[in-house]
């Protein structure tokens, strides 16, 4: 008896997966539960565990493969002799009704991933490879096929879309013959990075916010003298409090979540022509990882203390950085913080991370001359930068400017906001 294991639906926008290690190989023994390969969706990495306990007798996929969800990946089945174990590049044994249709349709067996007994190859797998090699003809989007049809386009092996399907973005020109061409690169001089699942998904993430939102970014300064010295009073508290590692912007976080549901039209969401404004904040915050930009999010933030916002942050960080993280942890933000201060960036133009109206961006704390009133002599105080990047579709540039204001009145007096 086989039982064949198949890619989960790991979170609720994760369409497919790819194959980043096999953790257990072909004639291992296997529990249910346990973990038998890692995958990487386009938000974090996560491994998969077996649905049944026995012997792995095949994998169905390879290491770097694309697999969409709910697909077989690997058989599990009772012990078999070491005769019959075979690797993902050894083919097992095939039925003769297996053969025949493979040799009419010109394929090799050893290239079909069998779902019979022992990973077996039997008709109906080569009947699904005949099918999925005509599907590979038609991963074109209608566009991107009239165009390469039409001439001056190739099309790659692999698209951006779903799948791996081509979409018009992914066509490569092809030059004119009549008009001159710069020499080509040596090959030596460059690297071709592959993008990985996240990268890719990032990529495409960016692409469709700018092209589907009309966004408008206003720049602002907050006095931060008050929330500097709040800073070091935090640090030299008792360390029992758990206070020390509160960072600037865990109290910038802190008082966008505060600010936020007086500003509804911010706090929401616009998708498939629907507008949804949220009681609660669910923010969303960016953590710069080695697989690329993630923006994990805090639930409730508006209903936290300052401990425990900042305790949330640093959790979601961490799993973040380190691949951990759960896809829905990813989902359900309400609207984004991203902070560049560290960089020593002033201001900048954060990209919405759509189907959110509004993203904050944080810059860092710089002097700013300011004239005394009264006196009329100038000064210099240390002013924190605030760009905000709204969808004007949908968020007018007053509403905007009014978060914006109040939310730099909130930050200069920090310690008034902690106590309400």
């Amino acid at each position: 008896m086989t039982t064949q294991v198949v890619l989960p639906k790991l979170g609720n926008s994760v369409e497919s997966s790819i194959i980043v290690a096999w953790l257990k190989q072909p004639g291992d023994r296997v529990e249910a539960g346990e973990p038998i390969c890692t995958v990487e969706t386009d938000k974090s990495t996560l491994d998969v565990p077996s649905t049944a306990s026995g012997i792995l007798l095949q994998h169905l996929a390879k290491v770097g493969d694309d697999v969409a969800v709910q697909t077989p990946i690997a058989v599990i089945g009772d012990a078999a002799p070491p005769t019959q174990l075979k690797s993902a590049s050894e083919p097992p044994a095939i039925s003769p009704r297996a053969l025949k249709l493979a040799q009419e349709h010109d394929l090799d067996p050893s290239q079909i991933a069998g779902s019979g007994p022992g990973g077996r190859v039997i008709e109906r797998d080569v009947r699904a490879h005949i099918e999925g090699r005509r599907e590979e003809s038609t991963r074109m989007t209608p566009v991107a096929r009239a165009m390469v049809e039409r001439g001056g386009y190739i099309a790659p092996e692999r698209g951006s879309g779903p799948g791996g399907r081509i979409t018009k973005e992914d066509l490569i020109p092809v030059a004119d013959p009549a008009q001159p061409r710069e020499p080509a690169v040596p090959s030596g001089d460059y690297e071709v990075v592959p993008l990985s699942g996240i990268r890719r998904a990032i990529a495409e993430r960016m692409r469709a916010s700018l092209q589907s939102t009309a966004q408008l970014t206003l720049h602002a300064g907050a006095d931060a003298r008050a929330l500097l010295a709040y800073r070091e009073k935090l640090k030299a508290s008792d360390e029992s409090l758990g206070l020390r590692q509160v960072t600037i912007n865990d109290l910038v976080m802190f008082a966008v979540a505060r600010t936020l549901p007086q500003f509804p039209a911010l706090n929401a969401t616009f998708a498939g022509g629907e507008l949804r404004q949220y009681a609660r904040v669910h923010l969303g915050f960016a953590v710069d990882t080695p697989r690329g930009l993630l923006a994990p999010v805090i639930r409730d933030a508006g209903s936290l203390s300052l401990k425990q916002l900042a305790e949330a942050a640093k959790a979601l960080a961490a799993d973040a950085v380190a691949g951990k993280l759960a896809p829905d942890a990813l989902a359900g933000g309400t609207f984004t913080v991203t902070n560049l201060g560290s960089l020593g960036i002033e201001h900048f133009t954060p990209i919405l991370n759509p189907p959110q109206v509004a993203i904050l961006g944080v810059g860092n704390i710089h002097l700013k001359p300011i004239t005394l009133e009264g006196t009329g002599e100038v000064t210099f105080v240390p002013h924190l930068g605030l760009s905000l990047t709204v969808d004007h579709q949908v968020v007018d540039g007053a509403p905007a400017a009014k978060f914006l204001q109040a939310l730099a009145r909130n930050l200069a007096q920090i310690e008034l906001l902690l106590a309400m």
